[in-house]
């Protein structure tokens, strides 16, 4: 695919954008392009197979306000999804991302369970690379920092008939990033959403879709409300069993060197830094099970020395340790950290191979710039 370039012109100045990266918070300032590239089935009726269609007009140009018809599907029908991934600057300069393959794959499968075009993973990573050739002075040099990419693909079509989009856009753009957090890494603390779920069964919880994060919010509130960081959603249907945060997947170390953390049963999203935690973790020798886990596992495992950590995973905040879970007016603690935990270990090579300071074992790093 053949991307033409359409500089900014009037981009940010270097001192405000130096001002910027000192403390870029997360998702708060954007860099001064960003990549689009548009769909179209061109004769839908002829197409019985609802399939068919072609990219084209793939450019970067300056990242500003979309220009979209108020009857647009994505209003409508929340026809859309999305990706993460974060590009890190190493001591060389150059800039280098973490498994762009793993994403262009989860993006394709979320694609045809929105049933949105998929684009060719070669056209995803030369997308990526040429928004962070064009925009890499905006990439921060600090520790724990780095330039999150924010991929995403919307159903733009003017036309209000419950169908797939017949013209979709699909999208790069990127912010500066630091702890996502915010401060020294701490234990988060975690709501039990009871009444509410981000996905069920047959639905879209495997898709990384918007929907599923909006479905996450009502809960948030709650968790927040109750001065919980995160929530936490079950799976009644299962004997509640654990699903995920908010946005990121949940790990459980037990005292008998087992790592765990529940199956994909499509309600679950499958996330990069869930695998990647799985492979580091037979690197260690652990014994990796992938399996149903209940709340009252949980609950008995901290208390009766079973489980020796637990901790969350994702890619804005990479490894974080859990620590208080609140349920109603019940509450417990997960075991306490230390720099010896199967988690801090992980933790720091993961950061490590992303930043260029550990050996990158398994060909995950992928260079932009």
């Amino acid at each position: 695919m053949e991307f033409t370039r359409h500089p900014h012109p009037t981009p940010v100045s270097e001192d405000r954008r130096r001002e910027i990266l000192v403390d870029p918070g997360f998702g708060q300032h954007f860099t001064d392009h960003m990549v689009s590239i548009d769909w179209t089935r061109p004769d839908a009726e002829a197409d019985a197979s609802g399939t068919g269609g072609a990219w084209r007009d793939a450019r970067i140009e300056p990242f500003g306000p979309l220009s979209l018809s108020p009857a647009a599907a994505v209003f409508h029908y929340a026809q859309e999804i999305f990706e993460g991934l974060k590009a890190y600057r190493h001591e060389d300069g150059s800039v280098w991302t973490f498994r762009p393959q793993a994403n262009a794959a989860r993006l394709n499968r979320s694609a045809r369970r929105i049933a949105l075009p998929e684009l060719p993973e070669e056209d995803f990573l030369e997308a990526l690379r040429l928004l962070v050739a064009t925009d890499a002075s905006w990439v921060p040099e600090g520790e724990g920092q780095s330039l999150y990419l924010r991929p995403f693909m919307i159903a733009t079509e003017e036309f209000l008939g419950v169908r797939p989009s017949n013209e979709v856009a699909f999208k790069v753009i990127a912010s500066p990033a630091g702890n996502y957090f915010g401060g020294e890494l701490k234990p988060v603390s975690i709501w039990v959403s009871r009444e509410l779920a981000r996905a069920g069964h047959g639905g879209t919880g495997a898709a990384k879709f918007g929907g599923n994060y909006a479905a996450s919010l009502a809960a948030q509130l709650e968790a927040t409300a109750h001065g919980c960081d995160q929530v936490l959603f079950l799976d009644p249907t299962r004997e509640n069993a654990v699903e995920e945060l908010g946005g990121m997947n949940i790990f459980f170390v037990f005292a008998d060197g087992t790592l765990v953390t529940p199956e994909l049963t499509g309600t679950i999203l499958e996330g990069i830094t869930r695998s990647s935690v799985i492979q580091l973790g037979r690197d260690r020798g652990l014994d990796v099970v992938e399996r149903t886990v209940t709340l009252d596992e949980w609950r008995e495992g901290v208390s009766n020395g079973q489980i020796s950590e637990v901790f969350a995973c994702g890619t804005a905040a990479v490894i974080t340790p859990i620590g208080t879970l609140v349920d109603g007016e019940d509450s417990f603690a997960s075991p306490e950290f230390d720099e010896t935990s199967v988690a801090m270990d992980i933790r720091d090579e993961l950061l490590g191979i992303q930043t260029g300071h550990s050996e990158d074992r398994h060909g995950w790093l992928y260079r932009l710039a």
